[in-house]
């Protein structure tokens, strides 16, 4: 149950006499409308109120059952219209006969008004009923007409009534022709009407009946033949003590849900970023002592690129560097040059794991082709767009005209990993893993190509971690459209793991995220 519900939840027990107990020493609720009708009759007499035309009341029968008498028309029995049963101290009363609802109200020109006055509108009303703010007629430069009340009357938003904006007037003031402020009789406590006026029951009676499709309100009319379940005057005051002690635990639980149901779509995101640290750090899996070391493994991709220059197929990188330990600490030649890198070093690996730069183990990092997108073409161009959710949507993706002497240098193989440069996207990686047709890729990605001797799918993990994401953001050019070069790709330091390590590592993941899917 949400917060919201469970409001609604003891709004309408509150109103149905089942939230705090009867007491038979109450004086039960026929003699207060009693009294109530009899004031009437005497502001009648004075001539502060005008008599009705159709007065309405409201009795029990003697089979038990509400009856309505409406003027000099004979009781007809409501037993249909009553919505829900009520304690045998409670009786029924329409809005209209208890209260200045259909009364005329005292109107003002707001620059007739005094400056100093509360000036209330709609917009000082949040969704429920809670004022969040005081402005006076001056502060707010109101102008036009404007309608009266006092400290204790009741305002009720007549403009798009499901938001509940209602409370009761803490201070006197003018407001919007569409909230109406209005008096209860006799000793009817104005807090109890709010609470009632809020409870689910009435906000769908009324709901149905507004008119107005941009500007939904509700009539005159319809307010003044609401039903109101009236307690004896002792059980309204129980009943607001009660709703006023309750109201800072449902909003606290309402605060609480909301915080349980953010941290559950939370979740699964959260253990997900850290099973992709856990690997990246050596602590998903155990080590195997067995398992050749990755320097070894580095050692073979080095002369794998070295070979792969010398046969002319990739170029040698000007700047390419080694990454060796020395003393307990980590160092980089670069250029000829030795320096102490361990400032840079994030966490602890394994002993058998190494420290690398993206560039040192790619056999290359280019940007992609630069052509516009057409309907047919030569050959599929694959975008950042296309790229969702770790699948590319090939039926998608558009076609470009590229000349066949190009179309080598930016053919899509299994195992590369695009990656997006620019825009609100920058970062994003995916592993090409099936192409089901020849395609290409466009200009704002990079791809990167690495030796077969390590995992594609443990690359794919670095470039999800938090790892990679921190030294992306350090690395990002913040400008209008943040992007990332090749050249930062190509610095960022990854922990290589054996390669049966890497995949089982994989494996795990996997396993893992199979698991988190099913939560």
């Amino acid at each position: 149950m949400t917060g919201q519900q469970l409001k609604k939840s003891i709004l309408q027990m509150a109103v149905q006499g089942k939230l705090v107990p009867q007491d038979p020493n109450d004086e039960p609720a026929s003699v207060l409308l009693e009294r109530i009708r009899k004031e009437k009759e005497q502001l009648i007499k004075e001539g502060k109120i005008k008599k009705e035309k159709n007065p309405s009341y409201i009795f029990r029968g003697a089979d038990n059952l509400p009856y309505e008498k409406v003027g000099k028309n004979e009781p007809v029995c409501i037993a249909d219209e009553v919505p829900f049963e009520i304690p045998g101290s409670w009786e029924w009363a329409r809005l209209g006969m208890i209260s200045t609802y259909s009364h005329t109200k005292q109107k003002i020109n707001a620059q007739n008004a005094d400056p100093a006055m509360w000036g209330l509108d709609l917009e000082d009303i949040e969704k429920g009923g809670i004022l969040l703010e005081r402005k006076t007629v001056g502060e707010r430069k109101a102008v036009g007409d404007k309608t009266l009340f006092d400290s204790g009357d009741i305002l009720y938003s007549k403009l798009r009534p499901y938001l509940l904006k209602i409370l009761v007037a803490p201070d006197c003031g003018i407001c919007t022709p569409e909230i109406v402020p209005f008096k209860m009789f006799g000793e009817l406590d104005p807090e109890y009407i709010v609470a009632f006026l809020k409870c689910p029951s009435v906000d769908a009676v009324i709901n149905t009946v507004t008119y107005g499709v941009k500007m939904p309100r509700v009539g005159t009319e319809t307010m003044t033949k609401l039903l109101v379940p009236i307690p004896p005057l002792s059980e309204q005051k129980r009943i607001i003590e009660k709703l006023s002690k309750i109201t800072p635990l449902t909003d606290n639980y309402a605060e609480a849900y909301i915080q349980s149901v953010e941290l559950n779509l939370e979740f699964p995101e959260l253990l997900k970023k850290s099973i992709l640290q856990e690997a990246v750090q050596g602590k998903l899996v155990p080590q195997d002592p067995s398992d050749e070391s990755a320097s070894v493994l580095l050692e073979r991709i080095r002369a794998e690129k070295e070979q792969l220059i010398k046969a002319g197929k990739i170029k040698r990188d000007k700047h390419e560097s080694v990454i060796f330990r020395r003393d307990n600490s980590h160092y980089e030649k670069l250029d000829g040059i030795e320096r102490c890198i361990d400032d840079e070093i994030p966490f602890e690996i394994p002993d058998s794991w190494e420290w690398e730069r993206w560039g040192n183990i790619s056999q290359s990092i280019q940007y992609g082709y630069n052509a516009p997108a057409k309907k047919h073409g030569r050959i599929k161009m694959v975008r950042i767009s296309d790229i969702q959710n770790n699948t590319v949507l090939w039926q998608n993706v558009p076609f470009c005209e590229i000349s066949e002497k190009d179309i080598d240098s930016y053919l899509l193989k299994p195992n590369d990993i695009l990656f997006a440069r620019t825009g609100g996207t920058v970062g994003k990686s995916y592993l090409v893993q099936s192409i089901p047709e020849e395609a290409i890729y466009a200009g704002y990605l990079i791809r990167t190509r690495y030796s077969h001797f390590l995992c594609p799918q443990y690359l794919k993990c670095f470039m999800e971690s938090e790892l990679y994401w921190s030294q992306l953001r350090s690395g990002t050019i913040a400008t209008a459209q943040p992007n990332c070069n090749g050249k930062t790709l190509g610095k960022m330091l990854l922990p290589i793991p054996p390669l049966a390590e890497q995949k089982r590592i994989v494996e795990k993941q996997r396993e893992l995220f199979d698991k988190i899917f099913l939560i």
